[in-house]
């Protein structure tokens, strides 16, 4: 089992952490992905195909499995939040966190008082995470969750110094592919264009600025590699479906040489 709040405790030590990302909406596929020794997982329920069930199940096996659970959260789904949160989770990304007033929000379903709203209710948290006192969770549990706030647009680029400095925000998370789009006006994804590599460097800068975490998804090992040399400390890497894409390829390839 993985130790409760470590992926946030590391990385507000200062280290790099690497993650998975999980779409696939399979729990077995995530734990076993998470078993290879990534320090998190994210189950990614905007785009994925994770329902409120198989989340409940992938929690829980990623946290078995060593790994910490994280979930991506469909468009302003508080309700989501609060409740994967109660039910193990670890961290949570939010996209589109496009103004002030959309990191306060995320922030507030995510975090005890002071800092936020969330109402009690860690029914299954508390056990996965080994606590048994209700105030010592309490004490921990601000600290110990992390809310990523995605930076994707024109709009949270012209404010992400005042999203980054909203308090209960841990990072701001680079999704590079709805950026490129966004950036281009809807005509390419292209993430190493002069306008998108000059955004991931702006976003960084204003992160480490307020004190929060760089983070962002990387397509592959080798983009990862050169995210970490640029700063970024949370960094999600390829795709559940990606990489039972490429071992299949592989093994095919083997077989007609």
């Amino acid at each position: 089992m993985s130790d409760a709040f470590s992926v946030a405790r590391r990385l507000r030590a200062g280290e790099t952490v690497f993650s998975a990302w999980c779409p696939g909406g399979s729990p077995l596929v995530a734990e076993t992905i998470a078993r290879e020794g990534f320090s998190a997982v994210v189950l990614d329920s905007q785009h994925g195909l994770w329902d409120m069930a198989s989340l409940i199940v992938g929690i829980n096996a990623v946290h078995h499995a060593g790994a910490t659970p994280a979930v991506r959260i469909p468009l302003h789904d508080h309700a989501t939040c609060s409740r994967v949160l109660d039910c193990g989770a670890e961290a949570i990304v939010a996209p589109m966190i496009n103004t002030e007033a959309d990191a306060r929000a995320f922030a507030a379903a995510a975090k005890y008082p002071p800092l936020g709203e969330r109402s009690w209710g860690p029914l299954r948290a508390m056990p996965l995470q080994r606590r048994t006192v209700t105030t010592e969770y309490l004490r921990e549990a601000n600290e110990g969750t992390l809310t990523l706030g995605m930076i994707e647009t024109r709009t949270a680029l012209e404010n992400v110094d005042a999203i980054a400095a909203t308090p209960g925000l841990d990072a701001l998370f680079i999704g590079p592919y709805d950026l490129s789009t966004n950036l281009s006006n809807g005509t390419a994804q292209d993430i190493t264009a002069p306008e998108v590599e000059h955004a991931i460097d702006r976003i960084r800068d204003a992160a480490v600025k307020a004190g929060k975490i760089p983070a962002i998804y990387c397509r592959d090992a080798a983009r990862a590699r050169q995210m970490q040399e640029r700063g970024f400390r949370f960094i999600a890497v390829a795709s559940d479906l990606g990489i039972i894409r490429d071992g299949a390829a592989a093994i095919l390839k083997a077989l007609k040489a």
